[in-house]
């Protein structure tokens, strides 16, 4: 049995029956749900109570089962997915908030918003790239783990070769692995689901960038953090020594 996709009322959902998840967002970690949930949220949106908010808009747009949720400031008409063999990947992409790493900062880079300056809790804005990717592969804990890690390095490659920006401030993953799929006892880069979840991932992300942008007239991606909406960049000094 495949993952499925539904969008409603901006909330999109990824379900599968008997599926373990893995996020790295809001209320996040381990858990066993038949779905997983991409929810837009308005412009100034300021709920704080997460859970009323998620579950009123889950059961608005006519889904019940409760499941990993991750909020954006992106509409779900950006939305995009993308699958090769076992792996199914969607990605809603927006950059209104870039997080610069430079290799070498230099002192031109400061001016803007830095790590140590900004604030911890950054509010979700008009940006953000969220990646749902599950395989219908079964994965252990650790190689469901792997699987964030594999879909964090696409994203931000690809951000980085289309935007100059690894990613945002507010980026978050969620990864599903079918409990009674075919076991796989590793999903790293070589494998077969690693693979596919690099691909995919690539491609959602891409394409939900071209969605957003290329196809906006409206919209434009910042040059600069200086030129964004919000954004930090990463230029603090670290001691390097040998352990």
């Amino acid at each position: 049995m495949t993952f499925e996709t539904r969008v409603a009322d901006g909330v999109l959902r990824l379900g599968r029956p008997d599926t373990r998840w893995l996020s790295t967002g809001w209320a996040g970690g381990f858990a066993d749900a038949p779905a997983a949930y991409n929810v837009s949220v308005p412009e100034g949106w300021t709920h704080t109570d997460l859970d009323a908010y998620v579950a009123r808009r889950r059961t608005d747009a006519g889904f019940e089962p409760a499941g990993p949720t991750l909020l954006t400031g992106v509409d779900m008409c950006h939305a995009r997915l993308a699958r090769a063999g076992p792996v199914v990947a969607v990605a809603t992409a927006g950059v209104s908030n870039p997080a610069a790493l430079p290799m070498r900062p230099e002192k031109s880079d400061r001016g803007v918003v830095t790590g140590d300056d900004a604030a911890a809790d950054e509010p979700v804005g008009r940006g953000t790239v969220n990646v749902l990717v599950a395989t219908t592969r079964r994965l252990d804990d650790g190689a469901l783990a792997n699987l964030v890690a594999v879909a964090a390095e696409a994203k931000a490659a690809t951000l980085l070769s289309a935007t100059g920006f690894p990613g945002t401030t507010t980026d978050a993953v969620v990864a599903g692995s079918a409990r009674d799929g075919e076991p796989a006892r590793f999903s790293g880069s070589a494998t077969p689901v690693g693979s596919a979840a690099r691909a995919c991932v690539r491609d959602a992300v891409a394409a939900s960038l071209d969605a957003r942008y290329a196809d906006d007239e409206t919209a434009t991606l910042p040059d600069s953090v200086a030129d964004a909406e919000h954004g930090v960049v990463t230029d603090r000094e670290t001691e390097v020594f040998e352990p």
